[in-house]
């Protein structure tokens, strides 16, 4: 399985740069000077904006009400993930009220309800026995994050009182069994569990889940819970998750990629608050083996390390903010390059109509070579995910260093600093052009840095029409635009179209394709017959609006985007289908 898998990464190594040699140039964090900008700073538009919005629909539909969230006696169930669904529907809504600045309809009523459904304990399921739960613990992984970006927004008192009740009568009472936690594969049951997740053996102390590792997504509630409000028995007890998580061989026990990639995110933000370096080096060092090993052909994950059977977009968000974040802290442009490739080609192919999210086949080399529908949505975990992931993509626009502006994505969008607004419109990624507008109330000069993707050549930037001077800097364009009330920038690219091709294995002469335009990935719409090229192919565009055609001389067919906005075809009602791989 292992060649296999290998067998398919090519197309990330091909548009990315390895990140495995990065390490020894990482910033210390004593030289980490980027800063985010709030979200009540910015304003999205166009198809991030529609996206928010229909996701945000979606958080307020019926299934997700008070009464829905909460049943009605949580703490007198057994509930396989409790503090699960209430916790990603708080993180979800918290966020997307942020980013799109629309009032939540039940927010406030979920936290009200919240200390009437808990135990006594002041935690959510049954209290702390002889045996830990990890289903219990990952559910309030989440719990912890929604409560903490809560109390973040609103700094509410009773809500401080939540998180520390959390961490002091269920995570502290752990201390000490994370460090046996069950690590050998042999222990781990494969080859099992649903999409939902499922309880499994118990082994030692630790009744386990089919969602391997998903320990680890405690740890990112507790990191986050410990940066509010730090002490030395929270940190002892992150140092020992994550003593743990450093040495498992997450292949070999065949992990759940969304639990790692949660995990590898509470490590950046451990480094952050740390400044120990070792914990970014093994959150490069996962991200590195989740680009080789945990990704499908159109930067989806496999469920679980070694075994493609569906994809699950709370990973896929996951890999999307592990990868700006390690941008973030590293400096690195290969990791926003990998963002834009998750974004458009994976967040874009698996949310649904609806604006819920949903889980994908795993296409590989010697796999299944179609992208389909595997459920048409997975309401009780991604499409809350889908609220973080989408209110983090509205945050990625902007960055600031000192007085410059960042701009590493490339969205309609308008950003308001101390003195300037600054406006963006572009058609990206179907086409290459990016225009800038600043406006202020007084003479300005405004450094900017503007990112270069991989995948486009042959900039141009105007103002007015006349050519503008800039320098390029670690995969940025630097330019700083000044004015008296207003200034315009125009920048034009090329986006490249490439042809990717491979070996099927290592003993066989035949070769796979697949298509890329910029940072889409392109595949053919079809009701059954897949095409098979028997010479390289060539990628032409067509006259038609985002539409290609590959040829080899015998057979040609046309191809689109797997990226859609809200497609309802894209169903499994509707047997949708698209080949990627030839």
């Amino acid at each position: 399985m292992k060649k296999k898998l290998l067998a398919i990464v090519s197309i990330t190594v091909l548009l990315l740069a390895s990140c495995k040699n990065q390490k020894e140039n990482t910033p210390s964090t004593e030289e980490y000077a980027l800063s985010t900008i709030e979200y009540q700073q910015i304003k999205i538009g166009g198809e991030l904006k529609d996206r928010a919005l229909k996701n945000y629909d979606r958080l307020e539909s019926e299934i997700y009400t008070p009464a829905k969230v909460f049943p009605q006696k949580h703490h007198h169930t057994s509930a396989n993930w409790a503090g699960d669904k209430e916790g990603r529907i708080i993180l979800g809504l918290v966020l997307q009220a942020q980013a799109t600045h629309r009032e939540p309809k039940y927010l406030q009523e979920l936290i009200d309800l919240y200390p009437t459904k808990t135990n006594s304990g002041g935690y959510l399921g049954e209290l702390l026995g002889e045996t830990i739960d990890e289903q219990q613990l990952s559910g309030h992984g989440w719990l912890l994050r929604g409560l903490c970006e809560y109390y973040l927004w609103k700094k509410e008192e009773k809500v401080a009182g939540y998180i520390k009740d959390i961490i002091n009568n269920l995570a502290l009472p752990t201390k000490g069994f994370h460090a046996t936690y069950p690590i050998n594969p042999e222990d781990r049951k494969q080859k099992v569990g649903q999409m939902a997740g499922t309880k499994q053996n118990v082994i030692g102390k630790w009744l386990l889940s089919s969602d391997v590792g998903c320990d680890l997504i405690f740890l990112d509630g507790v990191v986050q819970a410990y940066e509010l409000f730090p002490n030395p028995e929270t940190k002892e007890l992150i140092d020992e998750i994550i003593a743990r998580f450093m040495e498992m061989d997450l292949l070999k026990i065949k992990a759940q990629t969304h639990a790692t990639l949660t995990g590898t995110r509470a490590l950046i933000r451990y480094y952050k608050i740390t400044s120990e370096q070792k914990y970014l080096d093994k959150a490069i060092e996962n991200f590195d083996l989740y680009l080789n090993d945990g990704m499908t052909a159109n930067f989806e994950n496999y469920n679980w390390f070694g075994r493609p059977t569906w994809s699950e977009p709370c990973a896929i968000i996951d890999s999307y903010m592990a990868a700006m974040q390690l941008w973030e802290a590293t400096q690195e442009p290969t990791y926003i390059n990998t963002a834009h490739l998750i974004y458009y080609n994976a967040l874009g192919h698996t949310q649904r109509a609806n604006g819920g999210y949903g889980c994908d086949n795993t296409p590989y080399v010697l796999g299944d070579h179609s992208l389909k529908v595997h459920a048409d949505e997975a309401w009780w975990c991604c499409t809350m995910r889908g609220g973080e992931g989408l209110a983090s993509a509205i945050k990625y626009n902007y960055y600031q260093e000192g007085t410059t502006l960042i701009v590493p994505s490339f969205h309609n969008s308008k950003v308001t600093l101390e003195n300037y607004t600054l406006s963006q419109t572009t058609n990206y990624p179907f086409g290459g052009q990016v225009n800038l507008v600043i406006n202020a109330s007084k003479s300005f000069k405004v450094p900017l840095k503007i990112f270069i993707p991989d995948w486009a050549s042959d900039f141009k930037l105007t103002n007015n029409n006349v050519p503008v001077k800039h320098e390029v800097d670690n995969g940025f364009i630097k330019v700083t635009m000044t004015g008296d009330t207003t200034s315009s920038l125009k920048i034009v690219f090329e986006m490249e179209q490439k042809v990717l091709n491979e070996p099927t294995s290592e003993n066989d002469a035949s070769e796979v394709y697949r298509f890329m335009s910029g940072p889409l990935m392109l595949g053919y719409k079809h009701n059954g017959e897949e095409v098979s090229f028997t010479s390289a192919p060539k990628l032409l565009k067509t006259a038609q609006k985002n539409s290609w055609k590959a040829t080899d001389g015998t057979h040609e067919v046309e191809l689109t985007p797997v990226y859609h906005l809200l497609a309802p075809e894209v169903s499994k009602s509707n047997e949708y289908k698209k080949q990627i791989i030839f």
